[in-house]
């Protein structure tokens, strides 16, 4: 991985990995849900307002970057790094299909639901640092990271959010599932 990555059009950047994110997570959510997947954002205080801001810099830069940064095809970073990007998007696929199909009325459960709170952040995030790995970008792996970190804090947010509509049902779901795939719920909270 260089420092310093090299700027270039091509028809094989990053980009093409992005625009099979950019269907998975907006297009088929949006295609079989009944109610946009929007509709579900919890109401954010000042501070989580402003990290969601950070957060959504760091959502939109990397898809501009992806413009520009070719993939390292034929090298092993390639390889190792679409792999894991192809196991982001196997875990995106299937959350999005379990929160698009579940009634708005009830708290989403099913699914991958069933063994972390939030599968589709971790599922962006492998998908960014496999991007990044298949890259050879330390920028798209810094992106990933600051994902991550930020949607462990507004996971908060949405839990409270949860809690306020969907209130018992919610909590028992929070008392028998982690938050995050692999974290006990005792290193979770």
């Amino acid at each position: 991985m260089s420092l310093i990555p090299a700027f270039e059009i091509e028809i094989w950047n990053a980009w093409i990995l992005i625009i099979g994110l950019a269907l998975i997570n907006y297009g088929l959510g949006f295609l079989i849900a009944k109610e946009s997947m929007l509709s579900t954002w919890p109401p954010y205080n000042q501070k989580e307002k402003k990290l969601l801001g950070i957060l959504m810099v760091d959502f939109v830069a990397p898809w501009i970057y992806s413009i520009f940064l070719p993939l390292k095809l034929g090298m092993a970073w390639f390889y190792v790094g679409f792999l894991i990007y192809l196991l982001g998007m196997v875990f995106l696929t299937i959350a999005v299909v379990n929160h698009a199909t579940t009634p708005v009325d009830k708290p989403v459960t099913k699914g991958l639901y069933r063994i972390s709170r939030h599968p589709i952040n971790l599922s962006w995030f492998l998908v960014y640092i496999g991007i990044g790995i298949a890259c050879a970008s330390w920028i798209f792996l810094l992106c990933g990271i600051v994902f991550i970190i930020f949607g462990q804090i507004l996971a908060i947010a949405e839990e409270r959010g949860c809690l306020e509509k969907f209130g018992g049902a919610y909590r028992e779901y929070m008392n028998r599932t982690p938050r995050w795939i692999g974290i006990s719920k005792s290193l979770g909270k």
